[in-house]
């Protein structure tokens, strides 16, 4: 397996050059299916690069990416890739986005693999052996009190159409007096809950390049990432997500399913 984490670690690398040499330069920028659903010539160009790089030694394996969709092959190993997560940040100049690397077999994930090029850290897990950043030990915090807590979360691109009720939830908790913050990378989020910088995360909607190294490493530095219904996720489809430690997860889960018992039960009023 330290070839898979090996491999995953170079072609992060070599596309986290790519993007930091490209941050703040002139480059094109399209939408996709929404005004701020963006991409730029750099997700694509770093895409490349991580593809052929784990092609030269995996020439076998199937591979899934955000900008390309699925490169199926006979393997029983798939490769899950973002390029470029906070494509929104990137694109605006903000230095908060990275690199998010996974492979997995039969929706276990093997490794993970969240390079941060604009503050050169790398977040690594493998399965069983613990989560590190820049090589060293990471855990996730101990905090079990909400109130208490730090969080961080996301919306998706079709935020106006408050999908899950997802507006009535960041309501609900911002009105517990909890700090929160918004980054506009999950992959970075999930970074920074398995480091402990944040205590709790949760999102409606995310894909499996989103989330895949991710949630490795959260459950390598000893938390926990379920979704909505408290389940674990099917790392082959969209997902809702909560991470954190066990107890402190499972109390935003508490919170979230309030919100949505009051929308089912007829009992929200404007």
């Amino acid at each position: 397996m330290d070839t898979l984490l090996n491999t995953a670690i170079e072609a992060a690398r070599n596309a986290g050059a790519l993007l930091k040499e490209g941050f703040r330069s002139q480059f094109s920028v399209s939408s996709k299916t929404q005004y701020h659903d963006l991409v730029t010539e750099y997700d694509l160009r770093a895409e490349a690069i991580i593809m052929e790089h784990i092609r030269a030694t995996f020439p076998m394996h199937a591979i899934l990416t955000e900008e390309s969709g699925h490169h199926e092959t006979n393997s029983d190993i798939t490769w899950v890739i973002d390029p470029l997560d906070g494509t929104v940040n990137f694109a605006h100049g903000v230095p908060l986005f990275c690199i998010s690397i996974a492979a997995i077999s039969n929706n276990e994930i093997l490794v993970g693999v969240i390079y941060s090029p604009m503050t050169d850290e790398l977040f690594t897990a493998e399965q069983g052996k613990g989560a590190y950043c820049n090589g060293n030990p990471i855990k996730v915090t101990d905090i079990t009190t909400l109130t208490k807590s730090f969080l961080v979360t996301g919306f998706p691109y079709s935020v106006s159409d408050n999908p899950g009720h997802c507006i009535e939830h960041f309501s609900h908790l911002v009105s517990m007096g909890i700090p929160i913050r918004r980054l506009g990378s999950a992959a970075l989020d999930l970074a920074y809950v398995a480091s402990g910088r944040f205590d709790g995360f949760w999102e409606v909607l995310l894909q499996p390049w989103d989330m895949a190294a991710g949630s490795l490493i959260v459950r390598e530095a000893g938390g926990i990432v379920i979704d909505y219904h408290g389940k674990q996720l099917n790392m082959k489809a969209s997902s809702s997500i909560i991470a954190g430690n066990s107890i402190l997860a499972h109390e935003i889960l508490i919170e979230l399913q309030k919100v949505d018992h009051v929308y089912q039960s007829g009992e929200f009023h404007e």
